[in-house]
């Protein structure tokens, strides 16, 4: 039997849900090292961080808090996760590999698993219905491949290397079909649009198209390797082309 990724989310009467609950403009992100958590915060509006930080320690000691941006990085005394009532507490199977972090938006605490036995996932979600947990399933799918590399693939391992004009060449291509066959549109005209010139688009475009190949590749490298019948089994080869 194939593995599975599940992510769903579940709301509770949870400090860091109802954080979010209570402030929209605010992401939470959950890391746990079995010592201390380490919790991203990403805000639309700086100025909520002091109230944030108020909600927060009433039920967590802040030891650490690091300032970078619009994000911050607050390390608490204890880990919080796994306690009495908690989504975590109901995840000793160890059929079932929770991959973090943990994320709280709009009052909805957002997990993702990998099951290595599909039944057990139905029983954790019944169990947490009936012990009161409203929860709802984002995705369920098989899984085929290897975890470390699902797990390794990040959006900073991917992009973090774009300069913001890189990003705007590439996805100002893209809105102009110039990824589709045939092509929607060529460069000198997009960069007509964007008041440029066309070697200095061509520049742009190039260097982000190369910076996300290179980060690809390992993994592309990784996929490769999963069997043919396998990658059939999965619908994950069409055709020839």
């Amino acid at each position: 039997m194939p593995l599975f990724e599940v992510v769903f989310r579940a709301k509770y009467d949870n400090p860091l849900s109802k954080i979010t609950m209570d402030r929209p403009s605010v992401k939470i992100f959950q890391w746990c090292n079995d010592k201390h958590d380490i919790m991203e915060l990403v805000m639309q509006k700086k100025e909520d961080y002091g109230q944030i930080r108020n909600d927060m320690s009433k039920s967590v000691e802040i030891v650490e808090e690091i300032h970078n941006g619009a994000n911050t990085h607050v390390i608490t005394q204890m880990c919080t996760c796994g306690g009495p009532g908690t989504v975590q507490n109901y995840l000793g199977d160890p059929s079932l590999l929770l991959i973090p972090p943990i994320a709280y938006e709009n009052g909805w605490e957002h997990l993702r698993l990998i099951a290595f036995k599909h039944e057990n996932v139905k029983k954790l979600l019944s169990k947490l219905g009936r012990d009161g947990f409203e929860v709802e399933i984002i995705r369920k799918k098989p899984f085929d491949g290897y975890i470390a590399s699902s797990l390794t693939l990040t959006t900073d391992a991917l992009f973090s290397g774009l300069t913001e004009k890189q990003v705007h060449a590439l996805l100002t291509a893209y809105a102009q079909g110039y990824f589709r066959f045939p092509r929607g549109s060529d460069l000198q005209t997009i960069a007509s649009k964007e008041k440029i010139s066309r070697t200095t688009f061509l520049e742009h475009l190039k260097k982000a198209e190369n910076k996300i190949i290179s980060a690809l590749i390992p993994h592309i490298q990784l996929f490769r390797q999963i069997p043919q019948e396998r990658k059939h089994a999965m619908g994950l080869v069409h055709g020839s082309s």
